[in-house]
């Protein structure tokens, strides 16, 4: 694991104080909008190093030992909600685990399962907040809608700035930072993580 993505419990480097999680299932469309934010994040800002930046899938249990290790967390996921596709919601504290138990997909029997381990285990980070995009589709297919699409930089600009405000600057990447990516893979406009 490089960076911002280190094995929970390692002892290299300083604990994690911030979790951001990307959520979703990136053969459903719009439900993969929070593994295309972090990717997004990923590519355009540095993370101070307790910040822990990971894209989570449809990981489900597998999540806790990063989630239990985290004082806070944002997650980013497909929101249902009744307000039109490609809207941002913000969730936060009590509303975080009804959205999530209102499944919109498979993965998200996962995450209310995190949840309820994690309070278990007494080790539910202090602070949670869920940020997201309204999905136009969940059917089979890669790579979000237009109207989702078409809002991800808005959505990560939203996760950057709640990061800010508890206190976790992620830096833009420069421009040489930026050309010295490498793109990988394309599909249909957006890279691969092959």
């Amino acid at each position: 694991m490089t960076g911002s993505q280190r094995a929970p419990g390692s002892e290299s480097g300083p604990p994690t104080r911030l979790l951001i999680l990307g959520l979703g299932n990136i053969l459903c469309q719009d439900d993969g909008v929070g593994t295309a934010a972090v990717e997004m994040l990923r590519r355009t800002f540095v993370a101070p190093d307790e910040v822990q930046v990971l894209d989570g899938g449809t990981l489900g249990l597998s999540l806790i030992p990063y989630m239990e290790d985290a004082d806070e967390a944002i997650l980013i996921d497909a929101i249902r909600d009744d307000a039109q596709p490609g809207t941002l919601v913000r969730l936060e504290g009590d509303e975080v685990r009804p959205a999530v138990e209102d499944r919109l997909s498979v993965h998200q029997v996962g995450v209310a399962d995190v949840f309820a381990g994690l309070e278990l285990l007494g080790r539910v980070p202090r602070r949670v907040v869920l940020w997201g995009i309204v999905p136009r589709s969940l059917n089979l297919g890669l790579g979000c809608t237009l109207a989702v699409e078409a809002r991800l930089p808005q959505l990560v600009h939203q996760v950057v700035a709640e990061a800010q405000r508890m206190g976790h600057v992620l830096r833009p990447r420069r421009k040489d930072e930026l050309a010295a990516q490498d793109p990988g893979p394309v599909f249909r406009g957006r890279r691969l993580g092959l």
